[in-house]
């Protein structure tokens, strides 16, 4: 380019300029996010409901009333009354009709099975929004670069959770049972609770470009996203500790607090019949635990929020309060179910309040990660 005399103006249209450029990541073909994370909020509120329903399920004894896996077929319920004669004799040969639930009318059937029946149904609802969407943005070519194999892998964890929930009920279907196993129950549970997690996750990235999570990310807080994926990992466990206590029942044979049935360890604690399987089937010793581990919890979450307040971040000192306010909510909630009995409503709102917390510390440990940097007036930039 010729050299320009130093008196010369700007704005002389006979002054070449060099071509402005973008970096690489500017460069790269953005895709559809926004449509693709409207379709995970989609998907999102579907999980959440099928983990509702699938809590109203648990607790109405209705997991066992269909006794086959019938992926296509089963999605039309009995039209007649062939039909229904026909599930519900079905039903009467496992062992929960015998022992649970002799004489219970078809009437009565009809009103758990169509709480299993809506629960698959749901399932299935699920997967077809998912295939349908994914195959739509990959015709299209509108997924953005590097994320096939993430919303891919949704579908697969998805197809999965098909199959352990088949595994986790035909485990109630034989002989000397007459519910889920429990720990078929919990990895039903966090599998699901992946899922959701991971959705959530992908809806966070997706709201902001790679050129602006790039950016956030070199002002991350490494010690603050560390913690606060501990307590990820702790709640994580909490939540399938929280579905073994279900599973048996346990929530609703110690209900005072915060003693249990009058002692602060349970003098049946251990039964030296169950050897290891107390973990698993020992209602003192799975309450107990889940008792433990919820306090734990507590500690650690007021810990993680001690050093989020350090954060020179509004937004991210911000996210972490909120998760603090819902891990009391957590607790209360908690202290209710076990003094109560574990009602349907509060059971419900408890595991609902376990989706909540969850999804908070998810969102609080992003903003760990990449925060939103604000003006000194506090606007977001």
């Amino acid at each position: 380019m010729a050299k320009r005399p130093v008196f010369q103006e700007v704005s002389d249209p006979s002054v070449s300029r060099p071509v402005q450029t973008t970096g690489m990541i500017d460069a790269r073909p953005k895709g559809a996010r926004r449509a693709i994370k409207l379709w995970l909020m989609v998907l999102f509120a579907m999980v959440l409901a099928m983990i509702a329903v699938g809590g109203a399920t648990r607790l109405t004894g209705s997991g066992l009333s269909i006794t086959e896996w019938a992926p296509v077929t089963g999605t039309i319920p009995p039209l007649n009354a062939a039909d229904w004669q026909r599930e519900f004799d079905a039903y009467r040969q496992i062992p929960q009709y015998q022992e649970v639930n002799r004489g219970m009318s078809l009437a009565e059937f009809q009103y758990i099975y169509f709480w299993e029946w809506g629960h698959r149904l749901l399932g299935r609802l699920i997967g077809l929004v998912w295939g349908l969407g994914f195959l739509f943005f990959l015709a299209t070519r509108r997924i953005p670069t590097g994320w096939t194999p993430r919303l891919l892998a949704l579908g697969a964890l998805g197809g999965l959770q098909g199959a352990i929930g088949w595994w986790m009920v035909s485990s109630g279907l034989v002989e000397g049972m007459t519910r889920v196993a429990s720990y078929r129950l919990a990895t039903h549970l966090g599998i699901a609770f992946v899922i959701l997690g991971l959705i959530a996750w992908f809806v966070l990235q997706l709201s902001r470009t790679e050129a602006q999570l790039l950016r956030a990310r070199r002002a991350g807080e490494a010690k603050l996203f560390s913690m606060s994926t501990g307590l990820l990992h702790l709640t994580f466990l909490q939540i399938l500790l929280g579905a073994l206590v279900a599973g048996i029942d346990a929530g609703r044979t110690y209900t005072g607090w915060p003693t249990m049935g009058g002692e602060w360890i349970p003098a049946a604690i251990w039964d030296g019949t169950l050897g290891w399987r107390n973990f698993f089937e020992n209602p003192a010793l799975v309450q107990f635990i889940h008792r433990m581990t919820g306090y734990l919890l507590a500690i650690f979450a007021v810990v993680v929020w001690l050093r989020a307040r350090r954060s020179p971040h509004p937004v991210t000192r911000g996210a972490f309060s909120v998760m603090i306010v819902a891990v009391a909510a957590q607790i209360g909630l908690g202290i209710l179910n076990v003094i109560h009995a574990s009602p349907l409503e509060l059971a419900l709102a408890h595991q609902l309040g376990a989706v909540v917390l969850f999804t908070l510390i998810l969102r609080a440990r992003h903003h760990a990660r990449y925060p939103i940097e604000t003006s000194i007036r506090g606007v977001a930039r």
